[in-house]
């Protein structure tokens, strides 16, 4: 079992030199590290050179393109996906591979935590855990991927990459992206040890999104999904 490790960023030159660090590290190693430039205008795409990542442009700039085109570019069997921000622990892609050695799952994720946030590093896993379950709840019993922390087959992604929203502001990538996995049947798995730090960064400098913006798109999402 191979495993590619997508990575977008845009202008990640403070972050990605740590998240390429703990990707290198790993008690298995990926097969592939693939770093989507997404018309980054600073040092990402010199640094991420220097871990040996192969880099993909992507011109339509978002998080949706830059995803999409990291994924469609993958060439082994497995697409673990991170964050530019996010920090890995060394068992990451070994337990990724473990679940998915059990056969019974399309696509994978587990929680994320605050590795920057004195305040909320040693308490927002407990969130974390929480809102998957109530999103779960919300969306009728379907699971949902974390962006920092998830991995899909790659045939799994094949039947839905006609089909996930292309635009960012219409829906939360990752979850519009679980709810297409549940349309065509695929199934997800969550693992409570598949554990990532990320950055809180978002939340100390942009407080409305998390408070106003993402709950709305929250709600885009699935009313965008309720009427296909």
């Amino acid at each position: 079992m191979k495993v590619s490790v997508v990575i977008p960023a845009y202008n990640e030159e403070g972050y990605i030199e740590k998240c390429l660090t703990s990707v290198t590290d790993q008690k298995d190693s990926a097969d592939e590290i693939i770093v989507v430039n997404n018309n980054s205008t600073d040092k990402t795409e010199l640094i991420a050179k220097k871990f040996g990542a192969r880099i993909i442009n992507e011109k339509i700039q978002g998080m949706t393109p830059a995803r999409n085109r990291g994924f469609n570019s993958a060439r082994y069997e497995i697409i673990a996906r991170c964050d530019a921000d996010t920090v890995v622990p060394k068992d990451w892609i070994k337990r990724i591979k473990d679940n998915f050695k059990k056969g019974d799952i399309d696509a994978l994720t587990g929680p994320v935590f605050f590795n920057d946030s004195e305040i909320l590093k040693s308490t927002s896993t407990i969130p974390a855990d929480l809102a998957w379950k109530s999103f779960r709840l919300i969306a009728k019993g379907k699971k949902y991927l974390i962006g920092p922390n998830m991995a899909i087959t790659k045939k799994i992604w094949t039947q839905v990459k006609n089909i996930v929203e292309a635009d960012d502001k219409k829906v939360h990538e990752d979850m519009d992206l679980s709810l297409k996995i549940a349309k065509v049947g695929g199934r997800i798995g969550y693992d409570p040890a598949l554990i990532v730090g990320i950055s809180a960064r978002r939340l100390r400098e942009h407080p409305e999104s998390f408070f106003l913006e993402y709950p709305v798109r929250v709600v885009k999402t699935f009313l965008a999904n309720n009427r296909k």
